[in-house]
């Protein structure tokens, strides 16, 4: 053959590039007829209502027909006769998924073409706690989500955070690269470090020099910090007192070799069964003391302060000295010399009465024994 007659071989690009699947690759379209169904959350009702006429648009061409039931929650999707292309209704099946996890219909019918693909993460799955988990989310968006903005530059894909779950639409290479970050992301590693990276890496792609050659050198390596430990002063002080020694420590001993050293293995069954009762008994009884002494602080009395109550006592009693003039002072020790007068005659009252009745019984017991002497 000549120079001339030979045909340029394709190119790694043009071998592996995927072709539109025509009506001409399958004239007598389907046999039976499959369909898909998906519920959708409630308050993405009236969204839906306004945008359905639209999606069934998008799949008229295709040969699918579509479903709104607002009584049951559903999207569903059905071939028909005019369907040539099988994989069309998993494409359909898809866009609906998309549709009920909060993604706009320009975004969700991109999936119809063969060169878009979509991936939905489950993303609590990854982490348990759920303020974790909000965190994560957060760090995932970020600050009026630049962070997120950033992922579909790099991936080239269209990410939306909806609740418990991640919906990725790009092409394959881009869907990979982005599902890796978002799975790290809550994994706790911050998506900024793969950003990083990729940033480095569609810069390397630009140099055709280093398209054969291995990036790992040129990429940043991030390694976990952990902060250590601050240790106790104690730990400190018994690691400084004890010394080196080739044996191991002795083991732990165990319940029937401390009840062997107290002698209570070789007691009977009733024996050791009074014995553990009167261990319990002690136990609750130290326990009953402490709660009654809880309780009666409550019936403590508080500390007062006597010292201040005493000098604003002796103030007042100042103030009121102070008040006093001369004749009531005159008056004050005129009543205390009546009190006096009238105290010492009753002494002397009180006095020749109790001498006069003596006298009378002392006469009545000597009569007494004198009768008796007789």
């Amino acid at each position: 053959m000549s120079q001339n007659n030979q045909t340029p071989l394709p190119t790694h690009e043009e071998r592996w590039k995927i072709q539109p699947f025509k009506r001409q690759d399958n004239p007598n379209g389907l046999l039976e007829e499959s369909s898909f169904a998906t519920l959708f959350p409630k308050y993405r009702e009236k969204y839906l209502r306004q945008v359905w006429p639209q999606v069934t648009r998008a799949l008229k061409p295709h040969g699918i027909r579509c479903e709104l039931n607002l009584i049951e929650g559903s999207m569903s999707v059905f071939t028909t006769k005019r369907t040539f292309d099988p994989y069309i209704i998993i494409r359909a099946r898809d866009v609906i998924k998309l549709l009920s996890r909060s993604v706009p219909l320009y975004q969700a019918v991109k999936l119809l073409r063969d060169d878009v693909e979509c991936n939905i993460i489950q993303t609590r799955t990854f982490v348990r706690n759920k303020e974790r988990f909000v965190k994560r989310r957060q760090r995932l968006i970020g600050p009026n989500g630049n962070t997120l903005k950033a992922i579909e530059i790099l991936t080239g894909t269209y990410l939306m955070v909806q609740g418990n779950t991640v919906s990725i639409i790009g092409n394959w290479k881009g869907i990979k690269e982005a599902r890796k970050i978002v799975i790290d992301t809550f994994k706790n590693v911050h998506p900024v470090y793969n950003i990083k990276e990729l940033m480095m890496v569609r810069e390397l792609e630009k140099d055709s020099m280093l398209k054969s050659e291995n990036w790992e050198r040129f990429l940043p390596q991030f390694r976990k910090r952990r902060k250590k430990r601050k240790k106790n002063r104690q730990e400190k002080e018994e690691k400084k007192k004890k010394k080196y020694t080739p044996f191991p420590p002795e083991p732990t001993p165990r319940k029937e070799d401390l009840m062997i050293e107290s002698g209570e293995w070789f007691l009977a069954e009733k024996q050791q069964k009074k014995i553990q009762l009167q261990k319990k008994k002690e136990k609750s009884a130290k326990n009953s003391y402490m709660r009654k002494l809880e309780k009666q602080k409550v019936f403590e009395p508080p500390v007062e302060n006597f010292e201040k109550e005493s000098k604003k006592k002796s103030k007042k009693s100042k103030k009121k000295s102070k008040k006093l003039s001369s004749k009531d002072t005159k008056k004050i020790i005129g009543n205390i010399k009546k009190l006096e007068k009238q105290n010492v005659q009753k002494k002397k009252s009180t006095k020749k009465s109790q001498n006069v009745k003596d006298y009378v019984a002392k006469n009545k017991n000597k009569n007494k024994k004198k009768r008796q002497m007789k």
